[in-house]
């Protein structure tokens, strides 16, 4: 049974409301849902699940994690049922080997993952296994891993990163239409300009995005930037790469997401 290459996507996932709300965020998740060769199943990679080590999800079904507080009830009641798929997890580990892959029975969906693909894929009808980011490794890691799942890609597996390429919470700006930061937008560009970058991996611009002047402020712990890595990772030589959507958010917050095919 052939599969088309299914492309590999980076969502902006910004905060939890977006769950509840319908803004330009949401409707271009839900455009993408709709538009995009169906997969037969997903790895999500989010920045809330940030670990020792790598892991899978590995359940038969895996809970709905509501990792944030001080929002409406609303979003503590609502679920993602999306099944798990103890096989693709065994897939991942497999094809991440040497990396030693805990096959993990307690984690779930977090809002990271789960807050995007309730909008992409409603019917939660998909079967999702979620990909942990090891907090102790460099980003030339992450990039390596997406290398890896590429193979995947041509099995009917979709990637779904999600985080935010400028993430300071520290600074945002409450009010309405804030402004963004000059360094936010600055670090934003160059990430925009260095998304087709052809060459050698460990010289990559978004491997090595530290270098840049604004990135210790846009991203003062690499937690929501290092997902990006893993859909930059899997695309192949030449492969178009997209932007569905940008925006800053609240000055410090960057909505930008990416399209690999």
């Amino acid at each position: 049974m052939s599969h088309t290459r299914m492309p590999a996507l980076f969502l902006g996932h910004g905060s939890p409301m977006n769950v509840l709300e319908e803004n330009i965020w949401t409707e271009t998740w839900r455009e993408l849902g709709k538009n995009l060769p169906r997969p037969k199943a997903i790895i999500a990679v989010s920045a809330h699940w940030y670990t020792r080590g790598t892991a899978v999800t590995a359940m038969e079904k895996p809970r709905t994690i509501h990792d944030f507080g001080g929002f409406p009830q609303a979003l503590f009641d609502t679920r993602y049922p999306a099944p798990g798929s103890p096989t693709l997890a065994r897939q991942i580990a497999e094809t991440l080997a040497p990396v030693a892959v805990d096959l993990d029975q307690e984690w779930g969906f977090d809002h990271g993952s789960w807050g995007v693909l309730i909008k992409m894929y409603p019917d939660a009808d998909i079967p999702v296994v979620q990909l942990s980011v090891d907090g102790t490794k460099p980003a030339a890691y992450h990039f390596e891993l997406g290398r890896k799942l590429a193979a995947l890609r041509d099995q009917g597996i979709m990637i779904v990163a999600s985080g935010n390429v400028v993430h300071n919470l520290r600074m945002v700006r409450w009010q309405g239409e804030a402004e963004a930061y000059p360094w936010a937008e600055s670090f934003n560009q160059y990430v925009r300009d260095n998304l087709s970058w052809e060459g050698e991996d460990e010289q990559h611009p978004l491997v090595n995005f530290m270098q840049h002047e604004g990135a210790a402020l846009s991203n003062p712990t690499p937690e929501h930037y290092l997902p990006l890595l893993y859909v930059l990772g899997a695309r192949a030589a030449g492969e178009t790469v997209s932007v569905p959507v940008d925006g800053i958010v609240m000055g410090s917050l960057s909505m930008l997401s990416v399209q690999v095919g």
